[in-house]
């Protein structure tokens, strides 16, 4: 496969912790918090974006090359007061889609409620590929977006944590879906073993190294292509990535079966998609 750089964000796509749920910042001020520039993302393969109408081959995307926008709205986790851009633009030579925040929250752990991290759901809600209307359920409306369009999952720490940490969770959630997928009879026999591979370089491309606290760390999920022969990747930034349709649709349902793993977010989620639909 051919490899794909994604140059770091610019420093302000990442905000500064504030007590209020919602600002506006110019992009002319001077950036605040999380001013730390993030590394390049490797990306892996020719990936399908816009909806597949886009193939982003032996070229690289330069995410900090200049916004047009004049200004970036923030929203904050109400539990953390971590904030989210409303809007996520990734500035490239290639064309990719505006991501819209469609929900926030937190995540906790133990009985005790420990806060482990800020999580929001942004997807790209002007893909033309998404017909659903609006007076369908919410486990509809989100299992139509998670089959049919790009979406980022931005998980930002409250305090420092381990990349193997968050391995961990993600693969037995993974594995947890295939599990329920068995049970319910939605997974062939050709996708659970076309996943495994995937599975296995997925759990080995995170380091044993800490994730700082306030540090995002997006995981990309493109869009599905046009060409069945090129499936989706799950890019996990500075890491590298991993193409199967399977774990692209399943990392991001994961987060919605029954409570959620994060009921905050799912119920930030259910109401950020309320009026969505046709």
């Amino acid at each position: 496969m051919n490899p794909l750089i994604f140059a770091s964000f610019r420093s302000r796509i990442f905000p500064k912790l504030s007590a209020g749920s919602r600002r506006l910042i110019s992009h002319s001020q001077p950036s605040r918090g999380y001013g730390k520039r993030l590394s390049p993302l490797l990306l892996v393969g020719g990936v399908a974006l816009l909806s597949g109408t886009l193939f982003v081959s032996r070229s690289i995307v330069h995410l900090d090359a200049g916004i047009t926008q004049s200004d970036v709205e923030f929203q904050a986790d109400p539990a953390t007061k971590i904030e989210f851009p409303t809007t996520l633009v990734i500035p490239s030579k290639s064309s990719l889609p505006k991501f819209s925040l469609v929900g926030l929250g937190v995540r906790t752990v133990s009985f005790l409620g420990v806060k482990v991290y800020s999580i929001a759901l942004y997807a790209d809600l002007n893909n033309p590929n998404l017909q659903i209307s609006r007076s369908a359920t919410f486990e509809e409306k989100i299992d139509h977006i998670a089959r049919n369009t790009a979406c980022v999952i931005r998980i930002i720490p409250t305090r420092s944590t381990s990349y193997s940490h968050l391995r961990d969770a993600f693969m037995r959630s993974l594995l947890g879906r295939m599990k329920l997928s068995h049970s319910r009879g939605t997974i062939t026999q050709e996708e659970e073993e076309t996943a495994q591979d995937p599975l296995r370089t997925l759990k080995s491309i995170f380091p044993g190294t800490p994730l700082a606290k306030h540090t995002p760390l997006d995981i990309l999920i493109t869009a599905p292509s046009k060409d069945s022969a090129h499936p989706r990747a799950v890019i996990v930034r500075d890491l590298g990535s991993v193409e199967n349709d399977w774990i692209a649709r399943e990392f991001i349902l994961a987060y919605f079966e029954g409570d959620g793993l994060s009921p905050a977010l799912k119920k930030s989620v259910q109401q950020g998609l309320e009026d969505f639909g046709n």
